[in-house]
């Protein structure tokens, strides 16, 4: 017995629950009030439980759209402070995230928050879209060195045998890109980007045999060509729209190859290096070798193949429908840049006049040269831009 009784308890609240949230938070929709036989009544003060509507208990009915007016759905709904629900048909719209602006107030629409969509919308990614952008390489890093510099006499040939920063001038990466946006996070792209204004130091450091002295460079233009396949991100669903929802963030990265060409330099070292072991021309025969002077090392340029790689961030805003700009700072890191590891030495030479006098020596009426092969110079080449893309979507 007390079993039922409780059974009978609980089936009475199940039964009760659905008429008291209808009775609670009333929705009114012309076509299925119409359906379920519900009519407006313009007098709402006779059934104020209803707001203005009354049901035939009698004889359901069917009542044609015609009967119910906009009007008389809005005067049922404002008793209750509920919003007229007046589309029936469902529709897929697109996520929207972040803090958008909210329409309306918790007074005229009962504590439920409803946004304006459209507005945003032009931020999204769609379609097919070219791109062009221009950078400012903030930094140039990398440096060249001597591979060479572990080699037998291999302070013969002049080269960086401290490492040395690459100089830069103004260096503008230009870039195009072709892609499509997947969906409304995610879009793809082939570029290709051109870094030039990039050469070898002025001055370097080069060895002496037992030391290190200064070496100035001429030439050694570097210039870098890189294709990637890049992916990129939106990132608004953790960080919401920025600067009032007219920015869009996003993340990117991207791989590809690139390559790296340097022209051709030439190293001069004017040490004057004693060839009598410190007793002096006077001490050496006629004609033998007292000094090497004036010592020019012509380093043949090479073009290097590397696997490349680049990370990006920025905001993206838009312009007019179709056209977007991205602001980014992305780093790139472009490889190795070489030499063909041919070198050229020309030096100039002194030799004993047999005087025996401290001075006693001359200018050697030749050139001698000298040609080392597999002496490399190489150095890894990474910069860091600041930019914009034009994009323009299909």
């Amino acid at each position: 017995m007390k079993n039922t009784k409780i059974l009978a308890v609980l089936t009475g609240i199940m039964v009760s629950v659905p008429f008291g949230a209808r009775a609670a938070y009333p929705v009114y929709n012309p076509q299925q009030l119409a359906r379920q036989g519900y009519v407006i009544n313009e007098y709402p003060q006779q059934n104020a439980r209803y707001s203005g509507v009354q049901r035939y208990q009698q004889q359901p009915q069917m009542v044609g759209r015609t009967n119910i007016t906009t009007q008389q759905m809005a005067a049922a709904s404002a008793v209750n402070g509920r919003p007229m629900a007046t589309n029936v048909s469902a529709t897929n719209p697109n996520r929207i995230t972040g803090a958008l602006p909210r329409v309306g107030s918790s007074a005229t629409n009962a504590g439920r928050q409803y946004y304006q969509a459209a507005d945003y919308d032009r931020l999204a990614d769609s379609g097919l879209y070219i791109g062009l952008s221009a950078s400012y390489s903030t930094m140039i890093s990398g440096q060249m060195s001597a591979d060479y510099s572990g080699q037998d006499k291999a302070f013969f040939a002049p080269g960086s045998f401290r490492a040395s920063d690459f100089k830069s001038d103004s260096v503008i990466p230009l870039s195009v890109s072709v892609g499509a946006a997947i969906n409304s996070d995610v879009r793809v792209d082939f570029s290709y980007s051109r870094y030039s204004g990039i050469s070898y130091a002025d001055k370097i450091q080069t060895s002496t045999g037992d030391g290190f002295t200064d070496a100035t460079v001429s030439g050694g233009a570097i210039t870098s060509n890189a294709t990637m396949l890049n992916v990129y991100y939106n990132i608004d669903s953790f960080t919401g729209y920025v600067a009032g929802g007219s920015l869009r963030p996003y993340v990117g990265a991207g791989v590809g190859l690139a390559l790296n060409s340097i022209a051709d330099y030439v190293v001069f070292d004017n040490h004057f290096y004693d060839e009598t072991n410190g007793l002096g021309p006077g001490s050496q025969p006629a004609g033998a070798l007292t000094g090497i002077s004036d010592i020019y090392a012509y380093h043949n340029g090479g073009t290097m193949e590397n696997l490349a790689f680049q990370l990006e961030g920025g905001v993206t805003t838009s312009m007019n429908e179709g056209l977007k700009l991205d602001f980014f700072v992305r780093y790139a890191h472009l490889g190795k840049v070489r030499t063909s590891g041919s070198i050229v030495v020309s030096q100039t030479e002194w030799l004993s006049d047999g005087s025996g006098a401290s001075d006693g020596e001359y200018e050697a009426p030749y050139d001698s040269v000298f040609h080392y092969t597999n002496w490399f110079e190489s150095g890894t080449l990474a910069s860091l831009d600041v930019g914009v893309r034009l994009r323009l979507e299909f």
